[in-house]
C-alpha cells in the first residue's frame, strides 16, 4: 500500500498542508474518517489513505524519507465544535 511513498503524514486531517491534496508521494494517515459541512457552508472531508493512530504505527523504522507530524493541540473543546471537527 505504501510502496514508493516518500512522505508519511500521520495526522493528515483534511490535508490542509497540501496544495495537491492527492499528492502521490504522501501516505495520508489519520485515526478517523469524516465528511461534514462546516458552519460557513464548506464541505470538509477527512479521508486518509490508511486509518492509523500515530501512537502505534504499522511501519518499520526508516520506511519514509520524511514524516509530517502536526497533531491537534486542543485541550478543551467540545466534540461538535468547529475546531474539533476540523482538527480532531
Amino acid at each position: 500500500m505504501y510502496s514508493g511513498k516518500k512522505v508519511l503524514d500521520v495526522c493528515c486531517g483534511g490535508r490542509m498542508f497540501y496544495k495537491n491534496k492527492q499528492n502521490e508521494r504522501v501516505l495520508f494517515c489519520d485515526k478517523r474518517e469524516l465528511e461534514t459541512t462546516l458552519c460557513d457552508g464548506r464541505k470538509f472531508v477527512v479521508k486518509p489513505d490508511m486509518l492509523a493512530d500515530f501512537r502505534n504505527l504499522p511501519f518499520d523504522d526508516e520506511s519514509f524519507a520524511l514524516v509530517v507530524f502536526d497533531p491537534p493541540h486542543l485541550l478543551k473543546v467540545g466534540d461538535s465544535a468547529y475546531m474539533a471537527l476540523k482538527y480532531g
